[in-house]
């Protein structure tokens, strides 16, 4: 049969998908990250470094608020603080920082699809992109400050290098190298465990990687990785040897503290299961599939990558979710190689489930939307109230105008998208996308006000005018609250000691109803700001001393 002259090539065809998946990262990435305040938990806290940074401070050991901050390196930080001053004049200090979180989730997504075409064939690479995109646990951590999304694309990038070793053994082999020293860089020892054992593993296990060149290239890769990663460590020994002291025993405290017990497994299996969602049932029936042929690098590399990802998070006892961070690259892999290899059945209900889940999921938030709009359904309205007592919903047809129009889009993507293998794939990304930009368009302004520190911090401010020239000392805070107080007002307290402090002004933060925590005695409260409702309820209660007034 002649083939149609205006029948697209391969080519076209190939540009077209890639144009397409281009735009859709785009667009998942790009929504919600700007427009609003640094937010309670992770956003505010990881900003507090940067900020640092910008101000000049902490510049080879992160910092917050003056305070050294040992949690991670500073490669994510070096990152954000550069973008954050790059973008200094067209966008607020705190969004810019988050562009570092585009930067390192892309890369993810393209390392992810990169090591999924050299392990499985051009069928799986656009499968790859589409299921990170896709998984549940990833949408809200990408669009906040969050330093583990460097380790994640770090990770993504050693797979990818070991990936090539059998067909470019040095190349490959050198790419993992730097990738492991980056993931060392961007979370430590974990940085370090993630990555390292993985070149000794391959080398020693598949017979893909056994040849001498293999080999040899492995050996040079892992003696990179080793070189390059003692770079900081040692020049915070050779500066500041005493916070080398810290940031060491703050690593090995945790990794050798509390390893999750027995009864806690079911917990991190409930994780599981919603994190890597819809990972998770693809990975199990590829490596089913798979079951005799597991030593083949394809395989083995993802499966002891994801094995000594969840190894540390249980040596940790870190029941967070972004914790499972590191585990979504093996992970995704493994669903890749699937996915091709779906039966009909199967990938026809994949598909159906993903269409009707999201279709539910947006009514969901119309009608949390109506809520706050026209306070129906009632009930929901009254939640709504006492969670955010204060919040105004604005009345404009802007934001549900969008809505209904980010609506309209995906119905007819869904409709008109063709019926090939990676369609269950495609809908699941494309639903996640919507679901994540109707949630921005809808709901943002309800989310900006009950997760911001500004009201707090502002009202603060007009009950310290009297005493500026004070000294203030706080018990309770939070990094990400002393990241904001340092970020918006340039408020840095002291720490009480032993329970006494000699200023004269005490700040304190708890996580409690109001009424539950009294001042000491020989202080009485001049300001108070409460945050929430019912168990969500924060409270921060600015105290004097009786007796100097």
């Amino acid at each position: 049969m002649p083939r149609d002259p205006l029948a697209p090539s391969l080519l076209q065809r190939r540009i077209y998908g890639t144009a397409g998946l281009t735009l859709l990262v785009g667009l998942y990435l790009l929504t919600g990250l700007t427009g609003h305040e640094p937010w309670r938990g992770d956003d505010a806290r990881y900003f507090g470094p940067v900020f640092s940074m910008l101000q000049g401070e902490g510049l080879l050991f992160p910092a917050i608020a003056g305070l050294p901050f040992p949690d991670f390196p500073p490669l994510y930080f070096w990152l954000s603080a550069l973008l954050a001053k790059l973008t200094a004049t067209v966008l607020p200090v705190h969004d810019g920082a988050r562009l570092a979180s585009v930067a390192f989730t892309a890369m993810a997504v393209y390392w992810i699809a990169r090591a999924s075409e050299r392990l499985y064939g051009r069928p799986a690479r656009t499968p790859a992109a589409l299921l990170t995109l896709g998984c549940l646990g990833l949408v809200v951590h990408a669009h906040e400050t969050q330093p583990m999304l460097a380790l994640m694309a770090m990770v993504a990038l050693v797979i990818n290098g070991l990936a090539r070793v059998p067909a470019q053994p040095v190349g490959g082999s050198l790419q993992a190298g730097l990738g492991s020293a980056l993931a060392m860089l961007a979370g430590g020892l974990s940085g370090a465990l993630l990555t390292l054992p993985l070149f000794l593993l391959v080398m020693t296990t598949s017979p893909d990687c056994r040849n001498p060149r293999a080999s040899g290239g492995l050996l040079a890769g892992l003696s990179v990785a080793t070189i390059l990663g003692a770079l900081w460590p040692l020049s915070i020994q050779l500066t500041e040897p005493e916070l080398f002291a810290l940031w060491l025993r703050n690593e090995w405290n945790a990794l050798t503290g509390d390893v999750i017990s027995a009864g806690e497994l079911p917990r991190l299996a409930e994780l599981l299961s919603w994190f890597m969602w819809p990972l998770w049932p693809i990975s199990l029936w590829a490596l089913w599939r798979a079951r005799r042929h597991l030593l083949e690098l394809r395989w083995l590399l993802p499966l002891l990558s994801a094995l000594l990802a969840l190894t540390i998070v249980m040596a940790k006892g870190d029941l967070s979710p972004v914790a499972l961070l590191p585990l979504l690259p093996p992970v995704a892999l493994l669903a890749a190689g699937g996915v091709p290899h779906l039966r009909r059945g199967a990938a026809n209900a994949f598909d159906w489930f993903g269409v009707m889940t999201f279709a539910v999921f947006a009514v969901l938030i119309w009608i949390a939307w109506t809520a706050q709009a026209f306070a129906w359904p009632p009930g929901l309205a009254r939640h709504i109230a006492r969670l955010t007592p204060a919040f105004s919903h604005a009345d404009s047809i802007l934001r549900p105008a969008v809505g209904l129009l980010i609506c309209t889009i995906w119905v007819v993507l869904v409709w008109r998208l063709p019926r090939t293998t990676t369609r269950a794939t495609a809908n699941w990304a494309m639903g996640m996308t919507m679901l994540w930009c109707l949630t921005v368009t809808l709901l943002m302004p309800w989310f900006d006000y009950g997760r911001s520190y500004r009201p707090a911090i502002d009202s603060l401010q007009r009950a310290l005018a009297p005493h500026q020239a004070e000294c203030i000392a706080s018990t309770g805070m939070p990094d990400s609250a002393r990241s904001a107080l340092d970020y918006y007002a340039g408020i840095r307290p002291t720490f009480t000691r032993d329970g006494t402090t000699p200023c004269r002004l005490l700040l304190t933060y708890t996580f409690r109803k109001p009424g539950d925590d009294k001042p000491a005695p020989g202080w009485h409260t001049i300001w108070t700001f409460h945050r929430g409702g019912g168990k969500q309820t924060e409270m921060f209660r600015l105290d004097i001393r009786s007796d100097s007034e």
